[in-house]
């Protein structure tokens, strides 16, 4: 054997060796918090449907103490002001009653109370002497001061994971890599226009199989609410995110809500969800052009229809 040939053949090793050195990366696995090796789960898509239908049915009533951190601002513009927590109370009822009262920083008076029935909703604002009406519908002509802009329906439907409705059809999505371990649901219908769209996307880890995120759009496919849950913990023996952090890109506000204290399942009268016009506020119709007024105080198309008779 040729000495040339030789050095070839005792230089192989070395070269493969040293090739694989240079080219081989470690990829680091980033979804697992906790550092240890964690096995993942796997299910199907009747499954994680099952899965969001009885989350949705353990939950009739919720009567919760929680703190809130209003956030003004959006990820889009570069710039997000948070504000000090806000003590707030919390009532829920099936179907679609709501009533949040939200306490200011160290005094504790009142900084707002909302309620909703379902289509409508009232807000009082006690620094604004305002009582809003409005339905719950997407704001046409938002509010210069952001967090005027809250509405009772965008809590409401981030507390509750609805299942499929009778015109969604669902798909899964297995999107798992190495920052990502996730199961995304999503729900579609067909719009008035005929074209598909995407109304709900809601993701399960595949770490523990719980719902970590909910995002809901509107028809032309921007995000609506973002709505994200963490620290589930059973309260009265039900499962529930101790803490939800809320965003609206399109209002240009966010909430973190963080549960202090919760009662589920616990009867609540219909009076708890009766909200009505302090004396002396004024109403403000939104979607309406009907003028402002003080509560109580006749229009005065109305006196002048008196003075006639």
């Amino acid at each position: 054997m040729g000495l040339r040939r030789l050095a070839a053949i005792l230089a192989l090793p070395c070269a493969v060796l040293f090739l694989t050195s240079c080219l081989a990366r470690r990829r680091v696995i980033t979804r697992n918090k906790t550092g240890t090796p964690q096995a993942l789960l796997n299910a199907d898509k009747e499954w994680l449907l099952q899965r969001i239908e009885t989350q949705y049915k353990l939950m009739d009533t919720l009567n919760a103490t929680v703190d809130m951190a209003p956030a003004v601002g959006s990820v889009n513009k570069g710039q997000i002001t948070e504000y000090k927590d806000v003590r707030a109370y919390i009532l829920f009822k099936k179907p679609a009653e709501i009533r949040i009262i939200g306490l200011y920083p160290v005094v504790r008076t009142k900084a707002f109370d909302m309620a909703s029935t379902g289509a409508e909703f009232r807000v009082f604002l006690p620094s604004k002497n305002r009582f809003l009406v409005g339905r719950n519908e997407p704001l046409t002509v938002p509010s210069a001061n952001k967090l005027e802009n809250l509405r009772p329906s965008v809590f409401l439907d981030a507390l509750l994971i609805r299942p499929p409705g009778a015109n969604e059809k669902a798909v899964v999505e297995d999107l798992t890599d190495e920052d990502n371990a996730v199961y995304i649901v999503r729900f579609l219908y067909t719009g008035p226009d005929g074209e598909l769209h995407q109304a709900r996307a809601v993701y399960i880890d595949r770490l523990k199989l719980r719902i970590i995120r909910q995002i809901l759009f509107n028809p032309k496919g921007d995000i609506l609410t973002d709505a994200r849950y963490s620290d589930w913990r059973g309260y009265d023996g039900v499962p529930f995110p101790k803490v939800i952090d809320i965003n609206r890109p399109q209002d240009e506000y966010g909430v973190v809500i963080t549960v202090v204290k919760a009662d589920i399942n616990k009867p609540i009268g219909d009076e708890k969800f009766a909200l009505e016009q302090p004396e002396g506020t004024v109403l403000q119709v939104l979607g309406s052009k009907q003028e402002e007024r003080p509560a109580g105080a006749e229009s005065s198309a109305s006196r002048k229809k008196q003075d006639t008779n």
